[in-house]
């Protein structure tokens, strides 16, 4: 009976909310075709949290709505349309607690920029800046924020988690083999601080990032480098202190910094327009596209291999099924007259980061193809961009890393403590060469090495035939180091340092465009509703999404799951 009623209620709550979805949808699609931009609109560019590459689902409640958030391309294309739309006077941009990488920070950035250069307003107004906020502020002419806020720019950091000291309380060993000195995949299981290996590479991070940070800002406030430098040692600042040192230049709340941008634009009474209903405003009504089509296909995440049933909607990461099929869908298109690959992955499984590679060159025979690289494009996620075409890079983008990796758990000694035995038999030299209750045998590594080393020479190889380069040339820039997208290009490693103008441009040429020529971006994935994610095929459940929210570290899941791989040693955040 309980059993029954907990089914009955379930249902009913399911039912009802569907019905809400479904009330919600059509309200929508009755209304969004009919967004109208006022005269003298303000468009008020509010980000917020994460800024995804692929599209999310979108849940047509006004809620879930305004938290869906924008992705990368969806804030380019925006600031495109506001700075040749007449009707758009200006912008008021709203950065808030954004989880974000130096590459897209980047991309957005330059897409201020861009706009500013249209000779509209671009106003920045701060809630609890921190540096990430203050860096894509100082491309609007007047920074403002609120009287009692707080600037929270001291400068950028590096930190590390290990986890020896816990799993040795446990009773859990991890045995890690790798190829390449700086795949130090297995430092955080192993160490309890960083290697001379893993420092050199991360002071090198900081270096490049603090750098361009303290020349970007020092142009933008009209300052010098030292002077930036010097401020910086200072801070974080009350609100008084950040106008003091030149940082921001008005403290004013919210209403009153809109009262002075009335007053600039002489337009009348202000008409805010919010950047999601903006967005259903088509860049084709401001003729921004052209007929010739070119598809912007997103990877992004962790590789792996994926279910049979994918589709290239899944957000866990890039499953090679589903991901694969997304490639020859649009080599497939006669219609698509070129690709720009958008990659944001830190790698995963070596099989799967093959079979990705070879449909990638697959595409590469039928479509001009170029290799636009976001936050992370490094291990795996390098592997699947050799394709002997060209490769941008932001500055702040991890890349490289090209090495190979094995690690499992030994879980005896926590069996142990669990009072847990494992009694097994086995057929077959290395039968339980995997197995979590034993550790490797000589024999056994020496087997492992074999499949490594031999991954780590495929890897390099195919490395040196896509760059064009000598084996011998290639392999002493491997060794699993990661390299930021400047150093990358110094190498080698990457063409050109650039964000999506510029791949748009080298995929006109390589498919003989006109440079001149308006072409339609045609993101692959499409964005998905509520309504495709349940009557489609895509195997996304809430649950996996939040899950991999929790799990989103690609080390700590790609340990459990086992067997080689091609996987960046860390994740790299500075802040």
């Amino acid at each position: 009976m309980a059993k029954f009623l907990i089914g009955l209620v379930t249902g009913t709550i399911l039912t009802v909310l569907f019905g809400v979805v479904i009330v919600f949808s059509l309200a929508r699609f009755g209304t969004e075709k009919r967004v109208t931009v006022p005269d003298n609109a303000t468009l008020i560019l509010d980000l917020q949290g994460d800024i995804p590459e692929r599209p999310p689902v979108e849940y047509p409640i006004p809620f879930f709505e305004q938290h869906t958030p924008s992705t990368v391309k969806d804030v380019w294309e925006l600031l495109r349309k506001a700075a040749v739309d007449s009707r758009v006077k200006a912008v008021v941009f709203e950065p808030r607690n954004l989880d974000a990488g130096w590459a897209k920070l980047e991309e957005i950035r330059a897409g201020l920029e861009r706009f500013r250069k249209s000779g509209k307003p671009l106003v920045a107004y701060l809630k609890g800046p921190t540096t990430r906020e203050y860096y894509l502020a100082s491309a609007a002419d007047r920074i403002y924020m609120g009287p009692e806020e707080y600037l929270d720019v001291k400068g950028l950091r590096a930190a590390m988690m290990f986890f020896k000291g816990s799993l040795d309380k446990l009773g859990v060993q991890v045995e890690i083999e790798h190829a390449g000195k700086y795949k130090d995949f297995g430092d955080m299981f192993e160490r309890t601080d960083m290697s001379a290996e893993t420092k050199e590479v991360m002071n090198s991070v900081l270096d490049d990032v603090y750098g361009r940070l303290l020349s970007t800002l020092a142009s933008a406030r009209n300052k010098t480098v030292e002077e930036i430098r010097a401020t910086i040692d200072e801070g974080p600042f009350l609100a008084n202190q950040a106008v003091a040192k030149g940082l921001i230049d008005s403290l004013r709340y919210e209403d009153q910094m809109f009262g002075e941008l009335k007053d600039r634009l002489k337009s009348g009474e202000l008409k805010k327009l919010s950047h999601r209903d903006y967005m259903k405003v088509t860049a084709a009504s401001l003729g921004l596209e052209g007929k010739p089509r070119v598809a912007f296909l997103v990877g992004q995440g962790d590789i792996t291999r994926g279910e049979s049933g994918d589709d290239g909607y899944s957000d866990t990461g890039i499953g090679a099924e589903g991901f694969n099929k997304l490639l020859r869908r649009v080599g497939n298109d006669g219609s698509i007259r070129g690709v720009i690959v958008r990659i944001d992955s830190p790698g995963g499984d070596a099989m799967a980061s093959d079979d990705i590679w070879r449909e990638m060159n697959l595409l590469s025979k039928k479509k001009p193809l170029v290799i636009s690289m976001s936050d992370a494009a490094a291990s795996g996620g390098y592997y699947m961009a050799m394709t002997g075409d060209p490769i941008l890079a932001y500055a702040g983008t991890y890349t490289g890393s090209i090495g190979v990796v094995f690690g499992k758990p030994n879980l005896h000694g926590l069996y142990d403590k669990l009072g847990i035995t494992l009694d097994t038999l086995t057929r077959g030299r290395y039968a339980d060469i995997d197995s979590e209750y034993k550790p490797l045998s000589p024999d056994a590594r020496r087997k492992l090495r074999e499949g490594i080393d031999q991954s780590y020479h495929d890897f390099v190889s195919k490395v040196a035939e896509a760059r064009k380069r000598p084996y011998d040339q290639v392999e002493p820039l491997a060794q699993g180091r990661v390299w930021l997208g400047t150093q990358a290009r110094q190498r080698g490693l990457v063409d050109e340092l650039g964000g999506i103008d510029r791949a748009i441009d080298l995929v006109k040429e390589r498919a003989k465009i006109d440079k001149a020529e308006k072409v339609t971006i045609v993101t692959y994935p499409p964005k998905r509703s509520i309504f495709d994610v349940a009557f489609g095929r895509a195997p996304e459940s809430l649950f996996e999404s939040r899950l991999g929210k929790i799990l989103r570290t690609p080390q700590l899941r790609s340990i459990i799951k086992g067997g080689l791989l091609r996987v960046m040693p860390y994740t790299i955040e500075v802040r």
